[in-house]
């Protein structure tokens, strides 16, 4: 059985106790075993932990990330960052791009993931569609997934991979995704507003996805949601450490870029 590290969503307990046990149940739905990384671990305990994963989960989290990590100040509506979750995420996020090992992020995890790789967020979204309505609403808004990405290839209820497809989704988010990161491309926009609802590592070698919404709370109902914590487990389950001869072309982010968004 395959091994992936999740870090704690958050330094808030309470949060951690409703959030977390969803993703694990999710991951080990889809045949894994989670790895739940403590925030306060020293790095050379969290380096010796991820030594012994295959793939990498980054959550959803109470707070927002640093404005002042992507060159802008913060705004009133901007909440308060979480430098401990923001340490652990660039230690995951290293491990994983330098041994190219699978990566799925959700709602703070990929706005952590796009600010790592140099790219920027909203701070407060101000649009006609409701992006965070609460935890219980399973069908918050549709968002179109361009065809041709990672991301359409679990989804595609017409099976033309040359058209969209157009899925509903849960929603719990303030912040979002501005200017993609290097080498991210969009895969998925909330059609009412164009906001970027999901973003993918443009390499046919390495699975990075990060989605806008929240796929652990609806396993039960969505066939997406379970497709996604079923393709990281297959790369997972696919991934092999990379020879030292091979020398690694995929950039590394830049240690500018790790806290996150209420979700």
């Amino acid at each position: 059985m395959v091994c992936i590290a999740i870090p704690q969503p958050s330094v808030d307990m309470e949060y951690n106790g409703r959030s977390l046990p969803a993703y694990v149940k999710a991951l080990e739905a889809a045949g894994a075993e989670a790895l739940v990384v403590p925030l306060d671990a020293p790095q050379d305990r969290v380096a010796k932990m991820l030594a012994g994963v295959q793939g990498i989960l980054l959550p959803g989290s109470r707070f927002d990330v640093d404005p002042q990590r992507y060159g802008e100040q913060p705004i009133a509506a901007c909440g308060p960052a979480d430098a401990a979750r923001t340490a652990v995420d660039e230690l995951l996020l290293q491990d994983g791009f330098n041994l190219r090992k699978p990566i799925l992020a959700i709602c703070h995890g990929t706005q952590t993931l796009n600010v790592w790789r140099n790219g920027s967020l909203i701070q407060d979204l101000q649009t006609g569609v409701n992006h965070q309505p609460g935890r219980t609403v399973v069908e918050a808004h549709p968002v179109e997934i361009r065809p041709g990405t990672r991301l359409s290839g679990l989804f595609e209820p017409s099976g033309d991979a040359r058209a969209p497809g157009v899925a509903r989704v849960n929603s719990s988010h303030h912040q979002a995704i501005r200017t993609p990161g290097d080498q991210l491309r969009v895969s998925a926009v909330s059609p009412g507003d164009g906001v970027i609802e999901a973003v993918e590592l443009d390499s046919p070698e390495h699975f990075v996805v990060g989605v806008q919404w929240h796929p652990e709370r609806t396993c039960a109902e969505s066939a997406l949601s379970r497709a996604l914590f079923g393709a990281l487990v297959r790369e997972a389950e696919r991934w092999q450490a990379p020879k030292i001869s091979d020398s690694v072309t995929e950039p590394t982010g830049k240690p500018r870029a790790k806290t996150a968004a209420r979700g």
